[in-house]
């Protein structure tokens, strides 16, 4: 099987920083999928991805399909002649649909028996005459939101193309990508190598590139390069630069020959948050921040240059210069924000709306305070710091600041809460109450932290909910989803012991006494069931299993920190060896207890027990029903379990010599209400019908 290598790059204008390595992966997994798909075997693919190409090099791909035998199956064999022995119209027919005359037909018998059938050979396409449609193919599925078209042409990508290679081997494919004519001419670096650059065969091209065009084809190669460059020069200032991962992937997207340059700002800077100062250094000029060995900012700062200036110290400076006007005004916001305390700067969020038949952000943050409030009292938790600040977390939507960079929303509260003398829980809660703010993200330290953020996120459930803006696919403008998550981790994962049901009751008295009318069963039941979703997620991210997760959530559980507790008994509880029959018998009486028809009694009587079998098996579950209540009360699940577990013995003693539906009404009746309290109290913990 002869092979080559393939060389496929779209030359464009610059790409979105941001977008480009996914735009990399995207068209290297939908090629790869196109080569699978025409059966064409490769080597390996090596995606390029700089400012102004899309490329990729497949290795070693075979020149052409292999050759196919096809069989098709056409009639059975009975309905292909009929009594005559003559051809019927369903054998004609299949013959005609492969182009063949009835007698090149041949017969194929299997265990189920004999039909007509054709086997025709088919010979392999040529590799050159596939990749075009796949080049084609794969661009058309880019995760491209918004496409743009250039000139008079028809054709839309992402950016202008300008110029196309598609080279297989040392021959070019001769075709029209994107309305460019395809060759072998490349460009290097805008302004360093402007000239057009000749590929000879394609494992020639990212060498070809950064020898003689000044690119660093290799996305993963150029980041590397970046964040050594980044480290190295660190070390001029005895710092430590701070790289996050995001803004390195969009500087990497940015530069096709990346030179690192260190820059300083005037220490006075200093004095303004660091978190400001850092905002716009990334958000706005794209540079990396230096701290010192205690975590301290520094005022130097880091650029990456898409040029190997011969005078790098004009770079710098312009750079600086550049920067010096985005720390003045973070400097001045700072000091015009802290005229007026919060509570001041509180008051115009009356003229913001947060949703138009929800009231305002002050109508939000006022029903923030009481639910907060309400949730610490739960908790039986000091109600005045969450209390306080509910009415202050919204405070900072309306400063200078974060008006800027809205990023710092609750940051700069918490610094403008200090500085107003507030209390240090109040200042650190008004930060932490956004949190968490993405999946991982820390939750709340504080108690204030943790009421206000969860009342924050409920309060949004409940108001959105209520006006029918359900999440549908993927769109979830209000992130209701990142809300219930949050939600649920914080109840979880710091223990929070409280009922769902009645924080979102709460929640929707506070609309109604800010005469917002909601309909409490409608809404309360719609709530319940996102967040439950979501929980159920949860527990399977966490490693149970879905028949485990259902076990539990079919009892509806309210509070959320004790269903994980019967959870993880449960889990605990299914590697004992009475797990399964315990599971079996669960079953059996559930469906018994389904399929009964007759109302039982409230108990069953112990004087009309028959069998010696069945008032064993009912002495245990009274004396279980009186020692678990206290095991019950401390959420001690994996102790109930054990427990339980030890009836399994008087359970299948009971099911061996009991019948349980006896002609006898009393008789029947007894036992059946002996079999709906055995199952109340392993619904207790969970249903163990629902376990396969």
């Amino acid at each position: 099987m002869k092979t080559r290598d393939l060389l496929v790059e779209i030359g464009t204008e610059e790409l979105p920083p941001k977008a480009l390595l996914k735009l990399s992966n995207a068209f290297k997994e939908q090629f790869v999928t196109g080569l699978k798909s025409a059966e064409l075997s490769f080597d390996e693919v090596i995606p390029y991805a700089t400012p102004r190409r899309l490329a990729l090099l497949v290795k070693q791909l075979q020149e052409q399909q292999q050759d196919k035998s096809v069989e098709r199956r056409g009639p059975a064999l009975q309905a292909a002649y009929d009594a005559d022995g003559a051809p019927t119209k369903a054998a004609l027919g299949f013959a005609r649909s492969c182009g063949v005359d009835i007698k090149e037909l041949d017969t194929l018998e299997t265990d189920k028996g004999s039909w007509l059938s054709y086997q025709s050979h088919q010979p392999g396409k040529p590799a050159s005459e596939l990749i075009v449609t796949i080049v084609n193919k794969a661009l058309d599925a880019l995760p491209i939101p918004k496409r743009m078209r250039w000139g008079d042409l028809q054709e839309q990508f992402v950016r202008p193309v300008h110029w196309a290679v598609l080279l297989f081997g040392n021959d070019v494919i001769d075709t029209s990508i994107l309305s460019v004519n395809t060759g072998r001419v490349t460009y290097g670096h805008r302004f360093h190598h402007p000239a057009a650059m000749t590929v000879s065969e394609p494992a020639d091209y990212a060498r070809l590139l950064q020898r003689d065009g000044y690119v660093i084809a290799d996305f993963s190669a150029r980041r590397d390069l970046i964040r050594e460059q980044i480290q190295a020069i660190t070390q001029q200032v005895n710092g430590q630069a701070i790289i996050d991962e995001n803004l390195l992937d969009e500087v990497t997207g940015m530069v096709e020959w990346p030179m690192a340059i260190l820059g300083n700002f005037d220490e006075r800077f200093l004095q303004v948050p660091a978190e400001a100062l850092i905002s716009a250094m990334k958000g706005h000029q794209k540079y990396f921040h230096v701290v010192d060995d205690q975590q301290r900012l520094m005022p130097h700062f880091i650029t990456i240059s898409n040029i190997d200036s011969k005078q790098p110290d004009q770079v710098r400076a312009g750079n600086e210069r550049v920067i010096r006007p985005r720390l003045t005004d973070a400097e001045f916001f700072w000091n015009q924000d802290k005229k007026r305390p919060l509570k001041i700067h509180a008051e115009g969020l009356s003229t913001v709306v947060f949703e138009s038949r929800l009231g305002t952000l002050a109508d939000k943050q006022e029903r923030i305070a009481e639910l907060a409030s309400f949730i610490a009292n739960a908790l039986q938790w000091k109600e005045n710091a969450s209390r306080r600040t509910g009415q202050l977390c919204k405070a900072d939507l309306m400063t200078d600041m974060v008006a800027e960079f809205p990023e710092l929303q609750g940051i700069m509260g918490k610094y403008y809460a200090q500085h107003d003398g507030e209390p240090d829980e109040v200042a650190q809660a008004i930060q932490e109450h956004y949190m968490p703010r993405f999946s991982g993200d820390d939750l709340p330290a504080t108690e204030a932290g943790l009421c206000v953020a969860l009342a924050d996120k409920i309060d949004t459930l409940v108001g959105i909910f209520s006006i029918g803006q359900i999440p549908t696919g993927d769109k979830d403008p209000y992130a209701l989803r990142r809300a219930a998550l949050g939600v649920l981790r914080m109840i979880i994962e710091k223990g929070l012991a409280l009922d769902i049901d009645s924080i979102v009751k709460s929640a929707i008295k506070n609309y109604t006494y800010q005469s917002i009318p909601i309909k409490v069963e409608h809404t309360t039941r719609s709530v319940y069931d996102f967040i439950q979703g979501r929980l159920q997620v949860y527990f399977q991210q966490q490693g149970y299993s879905a028949d485990e997760i259902d076990a539990v959530l079919c009892l509806r559980p309210t509070r959320f920190q004790d269903a994980h507790a019967r959870l993880q008994a449960l889990a605990a509880f299914r590697q004992l060896p009475q797990a399964d029959s315990l599971a079996a018998a669960n079953k059996r009486i559930s469906n018994i207890l389904k399929k009964n028809t007759e109302e039982l009694p409230a108990g069953w009587n112990a004087a009309s027990l028959q069998t010696a079998e069945e008032k064993t098996l009912a002495s245990a579950i009274e004396t279980l029903s009186t020692e678990l209540q206290p095991l019950l009360e401390q959420q001690d699940y994996t102790a109930v379990m054990n427990r339980l577990a030890n009836l399994g013995e008087a359970i299948d003693a009971f099911f061996d010599t009991v019948m349980v539906m006896s002609d006898d009404a009393t008789e029947r009746l007894n036992r059946l209400s002996l079999l709906a309290a055995l199952r109340g109290l392993f619904l207790r913990v969970a249903d163990l019908s629902r376990l396969q």
